[in-house]
């Protein structure tokens, strides 16, 4: 039976077609995937379910009714609730607050709060969550974090539930908690869609798949009838060979040196990056690798050690002496640290180095705009023009406009953390790609990466972080993701 169904829905933004006529039902009890590229999409059409934008033209039947479009709170009121990996908790709150905001109970004028923590603590129980509802939620974990905004979710008498990358800010064990989770809402009866980038969970948790491309709607499937070489074709239009592609240039000498690297997260690291190589950081979540990245690109103090670039010592008290250097970093968290989203792409790329756009303390806009446009075209980021707003475009074409900004600042050292988190398939070739373009032209990568495959499949040299040190140096004979994580571990 079905409780959820799009009628060719439409929806259009200047110069672009975010969903162009998407039909397909949803069955009732079922996790449902929606998959697709960065720009796919995706988050249009959960939007548009969502009630937080209007369709153009087309409708959404929920239980045999339209949809009220732009109105939120009607459809929470319905039975629909979604997730989102970005968290939209009150971290001062205790856990059934915030379970419980807006949605508040109470005995005659007062705040009833022995009863909605011992709600509370019934719907945790039964995600299978063991949270004291009383603590406050910045003592939670992420992991626990995003528990708790699971069952804020579904404390409004929720009948589908829309989960848009939920497990992506997880550890590993934090994952297996989510798909407990999952698992035990369907035999509650709550209809699931799940959105996720990672192919394994599709396949773990989800009944039947549907795939978008360009904002167009593709198929939908049997998650069992399908495997992940046509899920991958269907979601790209076309066949990802060589999935990592491989050096054809040797790497040169050594271009940064790091010594007795220190701080109170870091302890004495000391390594060398060639010209040309990509130098893989591995290690568990906590182990130090982020903050080693931001000692050298002097986002964090120091307490000893130095930085020597092309053999001379770096004074790096400031992001700003890095990118003076030739250092550029694309942070973790592209969307608040790496990104300006409210700005343009042409002033996200520029931004950097302006000072080279400038004609007697005057910003010459025609010069920025030319350079802006060479590396957006360089690097094929998908956009109307080069004055769309970074927030509207896909994750990995963010991605490739925080790479264009350095490359247009010619860096010669570039850290990515996490580069394809959150990113898709294709994108994610294309990442690769144009890491190893540029490192064939000389730039020397610090890559951080907890995807373990695309670690070993992309690095020359792999350090293994523990505890703020380097517990290991791996070279490519003896990589294996077994080696890796007993280095990580401890052991």
């Amino acid at each position: 039976m079905s409780i959820l169904s799009l009628k060719s829905v439409v929806k259009e933004y200047p110069g672009v077609k975010a969903l162009a006529g998407v039909s397909f039902d949803l069955q009732a009890g079922e996790v449902h995937a929606i998959m697709g590229e960065n720009g796919a999409g995706k988050s249009t059409l959960i939007k548009t379910i969502t009630g937080a934008i209007n369709p153009t033209k087309g409708e959404v039947i929920f239980e045999g009714q339209s949809l009220p479009s732009g109105d939120p709170r009607a459809v929470i009121d319905l039975g629909i609730s979604a997730i989102y990996q970005e968290l939209s908790l009150f971290s001062e709150l205790t856990v059934a607050e915030n379970i419980f905001y807006g949605n508040e109970v109470y005995k005659g004028m007062l705040l009833d709060k022995p009863r909605m923590n011992q709600m509370a603590s019934e719907l945790l129980d039964s995600l299978g969550a063991d949270i004291d509802p009383t603590v406050q939620v910045k003592s939670l974990s992420i992991g626990f974090q995003q528990l708790v905004e699971l069952a804020k979710a579904v404390s409004k008498d929720c009948r589908l539930l829309i989960m848009d990358e939920p497990t992506a800010p997880l550890t590993n064990q934090e994952v297996k908690f989510m798909y407990e989770a999952v698992r035990r809402l369907q035999s509650q009866g709550v209809t699931i869609i799940y959105v996720s980038h990672r192919l394994n969970e599709v396949f773990d948790l989800c009944d039947r798949v549907t795939i978008l491309r360009d904002g167009q709607y593709i198929t939908t499937c049997d998650i069992d009838k399908v495997d992940e070489d046509e899920l991958i074709r269907l979601m790209v239009g076309r066949t990802i060979t060589n999935e990592y592609p491989p050096r054809l240039h040797p790497v040169g000498e050594v271009a940064l040196e790091v010594k007795h690297l220190s701080s109170p997260l870091v302890n004495d690291v000391s390594f060398n990056l060639r010209k040309g190589e990509i130098l893989g950081l591995a290690g568990l979540v906590g182990a130090g690798r982020t903050e080693i990245a931001r000692l050298i690109f002097g986002a964090d103090p120091m307490t000893s050690g130095e930085v020597v670039l092309d053999n001379t010592t770096l004074q790096v008290k400031t992001p700003h002496d890095a990118i003076n250097a030739g250092i550029g970093l694309l942070p973790e968290d592209r969307k608040t640290q790496g990104a300006l989203l409210s700005m343009s792409i042409s002033d996200n790329v520029s931004y950097s180095c302006l000072s080279r756009f400038a004609e007697q303390g005057i910003i010459k806009p025609d010069k920025e705009r030319e350079a802006t446009a060479q590396f957006i075209e360089k690097l094929n980021v998908k956009t109307p023009s080069i004055d769309q707003l970074v927030g509207n475009l896909s994750g990995g074409n963010q991605q490739k406009v925080v790479l264009a900004k350095w490359l247009l600042n010619d860096c010669s050292v570039l850290i990515f953390d996490e580069p394809t988190r959150g990113i898709d398939v294709g994108a994610k070739s294309e990442i690769y790609d144009l890491m190893r373009q540029i490192t064939e032209k000389g730039v020397s990568i610090i890559m951080i990466s907890s995807e373990m495959p695309e670690l070993l499949g992309m690095s020359d040299r792999v350090l293994v972080i523990h505890e703020g040190a380097i517990a290991k140096e791996l070279l490519p004979n003896e990589y294996s993701q077994e080696t890796v994580l007993k280095y990580a571990s401890g052991f």
